[in-house]
């Protein structure tokens, strides 16, 4: 099994390379930018085009008038290249973007410059300081870009971690051997220690422990299993030993079936194209009109060397140097603030489509509440522990703390935790016992006396043969209602009172799901706790509409669901189980303190627990996007108004626009865009913020 997660993993990394620009890589694009960026500078000091903006001649010695040409055509093949082999690829499939417009123009500039060097045709088409710098920004805004992306596809290899590299398969002699988990076949014996993880899917042959099974479930409470019942790979035994006989390994296995689905969802999310794209496309069609137009214009006036220069001039002008920073430079500085505010982005694409999100899913456990049980009431039984008010209820607590304090179950930390936060003074005890799904026994000493304290639920009071007193049904039934845990404690046979445990609601959700509501985003909630449970605390937070008893297979269909009735959806977990429906959603976001492989299916992480930070992903979403048009805007508008005047449209009013003021113009714009994206430093993403 685990060889064949890792296997499913190289999956994963193809996909995730033919993401990278056609194969390139962060490193690539961020080498090639510092190499050309020198030769850039050299390139710009010796241009006489550039030096005649201030009316002035360049340094000259011999050979000086080559230095242009050369380094120029060192920066076209060498930092151009992946330009000229995107622009290719996009040509091909008849798919113009980005790529095909960039190729264009700085082939364009390559080739005149070098007809301007060589004097052919009489051009002074200089453009070697142009297709420097045009080369160079691009370079830098698609290394921004691809830094910013952070997409990752490691969810694979995160479940393949779920697993032990080793079993102990149990002989015919009733010895132990240690095999590569991937040995195991259906049929074998394998012993699980207590703290131990399953390495199959199998059925329980001897033992009852408490499992983990937060891992798939996603719910923090532990289940009691044994003898007889299934268990899934990957989980843990917390308490004690267990024998299991093996009935699935390798792709038949759950874990394998939720790898098929993360792969799969992550497979359906990815087809979106970027805005940029969208935008280079039109902009390719309108420069490549417009230089047809131009040159065809003057050729029919009789004015080739006019038509050469003038169609040339539209090509260079139309390349999108601040389109090729518009996108990318918003992605960086948006990033760059999320990561302050505790908010990664790992998906470029996430940002866009989370300003479009019309409602939110959230997962109960360990995102909306704390994800470990909590005391939430206590209630004593009359004169049985100290009196029947608060003071009877902390003497309760610290009975059933003192029992407890031994043990290490999630359910008796929350009690100790519960009694030291009141700070109770919790008696001393001794010879301390822990019967698996009954309880906890040890002999406690306080103001009383010493005596005989039991903690459990309905299966200890069914073993000992007690029932609840009347004095408790209507606190215990009320708390059952809800879907609390109810613990009684017992002392020297004598029910004394009981507790109540919940997954206790985080106090940051009840700001997160108003916050959301008032932008005109719905809420939803999905959980595999039963229906009352999640009721409760869905009434308690005002959530619009819950999911429950939703099996971990199901929540990938839930948010299918919610996508067929027109929702554009985010999803926001923090279990294995939520994998596939984090990858499934328009959006998904992991909370930080997650498991690995709800973090590496999402396209969005929250650094901690506060549901709240979703709400500044959507600000920063809407903000970033209103950065992208008006940038782009930008970009294209000065495309617009500029190009007319490269072709001389206003030829015939004494107004031309030369190739060296359209250079000015161009780095202009790119100044612009660039100053326009440092505003989004502004925007204020602190979670404590949101009312």
């Amino acid at each position: 099994m685990t060889a064949q997660l890792h296997a499913g993993h190289g999956d994963a990394h193809t996909m995730h390379t033919h993401g990278e620009h056609a194969g390139h890589s962060v490193a690539m694009f961020r080498d090639r930018f510092w190499l050309t960026l020198g030769l850039s500078v050299v390139v710009v000091f010796f241009s006489p085009m550039f030096w005649h903006l201030f009316g002035a001649m360049p340094p000259m010695f011999p050979g000086s008038e080559w230095i242009g040409p050369v380094l120029g055509t060192v920066i076209f093949v060498y930092g151009g290249m992946p330009f000229l082999k995107g622009g290719l690829g996009e040509a091909r499939s008849r798919q113009p973007g980005m790529m095909l417009l960039i190729a264009m123009a700085i082939t364009v500039a390559f080739l005149a410059s070098w007809a301007t060097s060589l004097r052919i045709g009489g051009f002074d088409l200089d453009f070697w300081w142009e297709l420097a710098l045009l080369v160079t920004i691009m370079l830098l805004g698609h290394w921004l870009e691809m830094r910013a992306l952070g997409a990752s596809q490691g969810a694979l290899a995160a479940l393949a971690a779920l697993l032990p590299d080793e079993a102990e398969r149990v002989l015919g002699s009733g010895a132990t051997e240690t095999v590569p988990a991937a040995d195991l076949a259906p049929g074998d014996l394998v012993l699980v220690r207590a703290g131990g993880r399953l390495p199959a899917d199998g059925r329980i042959e001897s033992g009852t422990a408490e499992l983990d099974e937060s891992m798939i479930t996603g719910e923090s409470k532990t289940v009691s299993r044994s003898p007889g019942d299934s268990v899934v790979a990957g989980t843990v035994a917390t308490d004690t030993s267990l024998r299991v006989r093996v009935e699935a390994v390798g792709e038949s296995t759950a874990l394998a079936g939720i790898q098929r689905m993360v792969a799969d969802a992550q497979s359906s999310s990815s087809r979106a194209q970027a805005l940029a794209d969208r935008a280079a496309a039109f902009l390719f069609y309108f420069a490549a009109g417009a230089g047809i137009l131009t040159f065809a214009a003057w050729a029919l006036l009789g004015e080739l060397p006019t038509a050469v220069t003038a169609t040339v001039t539209v090509l260079v002008i139309a390349c999108p140097h601040a389109l090729g920073l518009a996108i990318p430079l918003v992605i960086a500085i948006s990033t760059e603030r999320a990561a302050k505010g505790g908010v990664l982005v790992k998906d470029r694409l996430a940002l866009e489509r989370m300003r479009t999100v019309t409602a939110v899913l959230f997962d109960k456990t360990g995102t909306l509440t704390q994800g470990a049980p909590d005391v939430v009431a206590a209630a004593a039984v009359p004169g049985a522990a100290g009196a029947d008010s608060s003071a009877g209820e902390g003497a309760l607590l610290a009975l059933a703390a003192a029992a407890e304090s031994d043990s290490e179950h999630p359910v008796a930390r929350a009690i100790v935790r519960a009694a030291r936060d009141r700070r109770l003074d919790v008696p001393a005890a001794a010879g301390f016992q822990s019967s698996s799904g009954r309880g906890v026994q040890a002999r406690v000493t306080d103001a009383g006396g010493e005596a005989l304290v039991q903690v459990g639920g309905p299966a200890l009071l069914t073993e000992l043969g007690l029932t609840s007193p009347a004095g408790l049904s209507g606190e215990v039934e009320s708390w059952t209602a809800r879907g609390a845990s109810v613990l009684h404690v017992v002392r020297d046979g004598r029910i004394v009172g009981a507790l109540a445990l919940e997954d206790a609601v985080r106090e940051e959700s009840r700001a997160a799901v108003s916050a959301l509501q008032g932008r005109g985003i719905r809420v939803a909630m999905i959980t595999g706790d039963a229906q009352q449970v999640a009721d409760a605390v869905a009434q308690d937070l005002g959530i619009d509409e819950v999911f429950a008893q939703v099996l971990p297979q199901d929540k990938d269909r839930k948010v299918a669901e919610l996508q067929g009735r027109g929702l554009k959806v985010a999803m926001v977990g923090d279990g294995v189980n939520d994998a596939p429906a984090l990858a499934r959603a328009d959006v998904g976001i992991a909370i930080g303190a997650g498991t690995d492989v709800a973090i590496e299916s999402a396209g969005v992480v929250l650094a901690g627990n506060d549901p709240r930070s979703v709400v500044s992903v959507v600000e920063l979403s809407r903000a970033s996007y209103r950065k992208m048009w008006q940038n782009l805007v930008w970009a294209t508008g000065y495309n617009l108004i500029t190009v007319p005047l490269a072709a001389g449209v206003l030829a015939f009013a004494g107004v031309v626009l030369s190739p060296a003021v359209g250079a000015v113009l161009m780095s202009l714009s790119t100044i612009v865009v660039a100053l326009n994206a440092q505003l989004l430093r502004r925007l204020d993403l602190d979670p404590r913020r949101v009312a």
